[in-house]
């Protein structure tokens, strides 16, 4: 008998635990109007509604922004307010007699409780905060990449059109340091075959006729000459045979650093003046020269932007020219050389410390020529003592890379410079000693200029 009142007791405490959050909800979403008090400002969700009933019954209901809340009578007494855009507006309940039963302010807010769980779902590891103003949503807190910044305005924006303030920064290391590694080979060969031959006859100490083949009679590097003379007849035979081979490095490593999303550029050379003649003429009529200023060596700009984490997005544009005198422009007294010019400009997208070779270049000219005396240079074995041959051949190898890498500023102190270590010499150590540099440096302790490096470190020149 005991036991059938305790579980009786249990059983109605669990009915009654179940039925309170229905009654709880049902008292959130009704609210009452009392007659002749204008209410407080009432919030609806978007595309939410809610229930208010009235004290009395009125006869006339009116929305003054149809587009902001929609209503609805369910009877005489309860109003249903539908929330359709964001912003505010007034709901007027007017009595049988026609009389002001109460104002009420309506106001349409974004339905942050959605967009919160939306967030979490879509960007999990982004601590992003999300408030409502006015009828707006602020986004504030830190996130990863410029990316998620885009994803999460693009998501506010359809629950607040036009209405969403971005107060969102974008954590991490946002300086990149772009390393590009120039290369550049040049490979070279020409050959050259030739032959001459003179034949002269001499009468009474008088040069009386001479035949000459190939080229000129001046000896030069690689070249055998053979003289012989039978009576009157003089023989002189010339063969030039030449090979010269040549090999150039060249190679630049320059380093940039810029913030995400600004330019930055390089330029390791120098400007050469350019004269130019201007439409304007001189006093005397010659036209007026001005110079202009053309850079030339190692030059590179670029612009990166941290997209998404380490993973960052490349504008750059480089180039390598030098001067080159064998195109060189000539008009009267002036002579103005030519550039030769290797530039890339290209958009990459990579990640932290990845590299790729943004451009490559391989250049093969080949040059030959023959030249021979009619008929006699078509004689077998013999005709190539009538014949010239030269032989040239010219390889240009090009490679850039480039490797991005996220950075952070440290101390001064933990930088070191290629001068810490170097101490002028005393007069003793220059005149008596010829040491060009003094004895160890005194730096400050615990710097990395201090450290004791062992084998070679720094720019070595061979």
């Amino acid at each position: 008998m005991r036991l059938t009142k305790v579980l009786g007791t249990v059983m109605t405490g669990l009915m009654l635990t179940a039925a309170l959050p229905a009654n709880v909800t049902y008292a959130q979403n009704t609210l009452k109007i009392m007659r002749g008090s204008t209410a407080n400002a009432i919030s609806v969700k978007l595309n939410r509604a809610i229930v208010m009933e009235s004290e009395q019954p009125f006869a006339e209901l009116s929305v003054a922004n149809p587009s902001i809340a929609d209503i609805a009578t369910l009877s005489d007494k309860t109003i249903y307010v539908l929330g359709k855009s964001p912003g505010r507006t007034v709901l007027t309940l007017l009595g049988p007699d026609g009389k002001l039963i109460t104002n009420v302010d309506v106001k349409v807010t974004p339905d942050l409780s959605e967009f919160k769980e939306l967030l979490k779902e879509i960007l999990p590891r982004e601590a992003i905060q999300v408030r409502s103003a006015n009828d707006g949503i602020v986004l504030s807190g830190t996130v990863s990449g410029a990316t998620k910044v885009a994803l999460a305005m693009d998501l506010a924006e359809r629950y607040a059109p036009d209405k969403v303030t971005n107060l969102l920064s974008v954590g991490g290391s946002q300086q990149v340091m772009l390393k590009v590694r120039f290369a550049e080979m040049q490979r070279s060969v020409a050959k050259a075959l030739s032959s001459t031959i003179g034949i002269s006859t001499s009468g009474s100490g008088k040069l009386q006729g001479t035949l000459l083949t190939g080229n000129a009679l001046s000896p030069k590097a690689g070249t055998l000459g053979l003289n012989f003379t039978s009576g009157g007849l003089a023989v002189s035979v010339l063969l030039e045979a030449l090979e010269t081979k040549g090999l150039s490095r060249t190679l630049a490593e320059p380093n940039l650093i810029a913030l995400s999303g600004s330019e930055a550029n390089f330029l390791a050379g120098g400007e050469f003046p350019i004269p130019v003649a201007q439409t304007t003429s001189t006093v005397g009529g010659d036209p007026a020269i001005t110079v202009e200023f053309k850079p030339f060596g190692v030059e590179m700009k670029f612009i990166p932007t941290v997209v998404d984490g380490d993973l960052i997005n490349l504008v750059i544009d480089t180039s390598v020219s030098q001067l080159d005198p064998d195109n060189s422009f000539t008009s009267g007294s002036i002579q103005i050389p030519a550039f030769s010019k290797r530039q890339a400009s290209t958009v990459v997208e990579m990640r932290d410390g990845q590299s790729i070779a943004i451009a490559g270049l391989l250049q093969d000219s080949f040059t030959d020529m023959a030249g021979q005396v009619p008929w006699l240079g078509d004689v077998p074995i013999l005709g190539a003592l009538f014949r010239s041959a030269e032989y040239q051949s010219e390889q240009t190898e090009l490679i850039i890379i480039v490797t991005p890498h996220l950075i952070n500023p440290v101390d001064g102190d933990s930088l070191a410079l290629p001068t810490d270590r170097v101490k002028l010499p005393s007069e003793n150590d220059l005149f008596l000693y010829g040491q060009v540099e003094g004895g160890k440096r005194t730096v400050k302790r615990g710097t990395v200029a201090a450290q004791d490096f062992t084998g070679s470190y720094g720019y070595v020149m061979e």
